[in-house]
């Protein structure tokens, strides 16, 4: 592991929001609020009624004075118009876009920000998995089509996050922005504090040169005493985490893993993480599908331990993407997470060996082509290297 880390902060307030309706009324009250500094980084922004709404409130903020600062991914933001661009920079935001797409980059095309981070004058983050789609929310109504969690921070934590933004904000104007220049935290990994109220660390990922987010979720998985609960919504895990999952099955730790079902937005990633449902049941993990509606959060809960944010944990998220969650230990947080976890666990579909053993023959052409798929990219990157 390259690059430095963050350090464990105390006296943090954490509060969980689920959903789009949830969260977005509480970014848009919070930047309307704000008096000196707005910055936003994320992956997906999309055209429409969310984004429009979020354009509008970015746009009256730097008219009043504040300093707005937008960082989207170039992929990610494809949808988002020439029109709503202009309308930022012509209030004065200044707008960055995260490794331009072009024919001559080839491979490194594939290097994407996947961070979703708000901060708001230096005293409230905003962290979690969202985009600014209308999948997400859709100003006026109270549901939303895709699942997601944010956590909204402040106290000292704040800071950290707005370091991690600023050094990429910097870093985005030269040649391979994935690779930033390092002058903060630690040299290693901290050590885990006991369970107390406030803690919390920023996990990132800078691709594959910086992956303490890997490491801190694989030391959790390890040290695991009575439950671990992981949701993601592209199960496509590494080796070590899978490895770390039945192990922990293994020694009595109730492991459960939350997945997208159905309703999913790229069903082939869906099918090729199929192939690891047999040794992952036999090791004695419990699968459960969601089925209400696309599930697309990122949120782990190992004893008392949680991590929130961005990361899939998947071998294409840690190979070219940045990354970015909330580890915390803080009660209130915790028992927020587990209850999202169990309403989520009676909305969803258990999956049982049984069962899958008897899955049609459709399914199992499916998910042996996305699977095998799968092998030979990765096979290919990592003999390219």
């Amino acid at each position: 592991m390259s690059g430095a880390v963050f350090p464990w902060r105390s006296a943090n307030r954490f509060e969980l929001l689920i959903d789009g309706p949830s969260f977005f009324p509480q970014m848009l009250v919070a930047i309307a609020r704000a008096e000196q500094h707005v910055d936003l980084e994320l992956y997906l922004v999309e055209a429409g009624a969310c984004a429009d709404a979020m354009v509008q409130a970015l746009v009256l903020a730097a008219e009043r004075g504040v300093r707005v600062r937008c960082l989207f991914d170039d992929y990610g933001s494809l949808a988002f118009t020439l029109g709503l661009r202009k309308r930022l920079t012509d209030a004065g935001v200044q707008l960055r876009f995260y490794n331009r797409l072009s024919w001559r980059r080839w491979m490194r095309n594939l290097y994407r920000d996947h961070r979703k981070l708000l901060l708001v004058d230096q005293r409230i983050a905003v962290v979690g998995g969202t985009g600014v789609t209308d999948e997400f929310w859709t100003p006026g109504q109270d549901t939303a089509d895709w699942h997601e969690v944010m956590v909204q921070i402040s106290g000292p934590l704040v800071l950290d996050w707005q370091a991690l933004f600023d050094r990429q904000w910097h870093a985005n104007v030269a040649r391979r922005e994935w690779k930033p220049a390092t002058h903060f935290g630690l040299p290693r990994l901290p050590k885990v504090p006991a369970t107390g109220p406030g803690l919390g660390r920023v996990a990132y990922a800078d691709a594959r040169q910086h992956r303490d987010i890997l490491q801190s979720l694989i030391r959790a998985l390890n040290s695991s005493q009575q439950r671990i609960w992981l949701a993601t919504p592209y199960f496509l895990p590494t080796w070590s985490v899978r490895r770390a999952l039945r192990r922990a099955a293994g020694r009595g730790v109730d492991v459960r893993l939350l997945l997208t079902g159905p309703r999913t937005d790229h069903p082939s990633v869906r099918y090729a993480g199929h192939r690891y449902y047999p040794r992952l049941l036999r090791a004695g993990v419990q699968i459960f599908e969601y089925q209400p509606c696309f599930l697309h959060l990122k949120m782990v809960l190992v004893d008392d331990w949680v991590s929130v944010g961005s990361c899939n944990f998947d071998h294409w998220n840690l190979r070219f993407n940045l990354e970015a969650n909330l580890e915390a230990l803080d009660p209130e947080l915790t028992l927020a997470v587990a209850g999202s976890f169990e309403r989520d666990f009676a909305k969803s579909q258990a999956v049982s060996l049984a069962a899958w053993k008897a899955r049609p023959l459709w399914r199992r052409v499916k998910q042996r082509v996305w699977g095998w798929i799968d092998r030979l990219v990765v096979n290919l990157l990592d003999r390219r290297g």
